[in-house]
Formats: C-alpha cells, sequence, structure tokens
C-alpha cells in the first residue's frame, strides 16, 4: 500500500506595497454560491464605517477559516489567557463614553 505525500508547503508571497488594514467591524454578507466580508473601521462618535477591504470566499473557504480561526484563538487564549466578552455589544463596549475614574478617597 504507498503511503500518501505530505502536503507540500504553501510558501505567501507578500508584494512590498501592501498596506496593512485595521479593521474592528467586519459585514457579512451572502449568496448560495459566496460569502462577502466588508472589514471596516468605526471610529467613535462616527456613523459611518470607512471600508478597508472587501474579501469575497466559497463557503468552503469561509468554513475552513472559521475552523483556523477557531484553532488559533484556543492557541492564543492558552498561551495568553481567556478573551473575556463584554456583556454588552462590541460597540457598546468599544465606544462608549469615557468615564473618569472615582477620585481616591471620594466614593
Amino acid at each position: 500500500m504507498a503511503v500518501p505525500s505530505a502536503r507540500p508547503q504553501t510558501t505567501l508571497e507578500i508584494p512590498a506595497d501592501i498596506h496593512p488594514v485595521y479593521a474592528n467591524l467586519v459585514r457579512i454578507a451572502h449568496s448560495p454560491a459566496d460569502l462577502v466580508f466588508d472589514f471596516a473601521q468605526l471610529l467613535p462618535g462616527e456613523s459611518k464605517a470607512r471600508v478597508g477591504a472587501r474579501i469575497l470566499m466559497s463557503p468552503l473557504s469561509a468554513k475552513l477559516l472559521y475552523r483556523a480561526l477557531g484553532e488559533n484563538l484556543a492557541r492564543y487564549e492558552t498561551s495568553f489567557g481567556e478573551i473575556s466578552l463584554p456583556v454588552s455589544t462590541l460597540a457598546d463596549h468599544l465606544f462608549k463614553p469615557f468615564q473618569a475614574p472615582p477620585e481616591e478617597g471620594k466614593s
């Protein structure tokens, strides 16, 4: 019986002119054939979010991404501790009005 060969290592080529995109909001839409991920930045006090990148994936690729993301978050939490989720929505947690800490000696 033949032993299956190991999958060849994939090498990613990153263009020198690539610009990283920070996103704190993702809108996900789908059709029967594709999933669309719009990664955006929403600034505090703003009502419009600027989309910095749009990624289209097949449902299979999106499911594999979902699995890989779960595995990587588990490894992250093993190394750095559990990521706490806010009780409210993420937007409420990230963009709530600033509250100054109480002054010492006053309650």
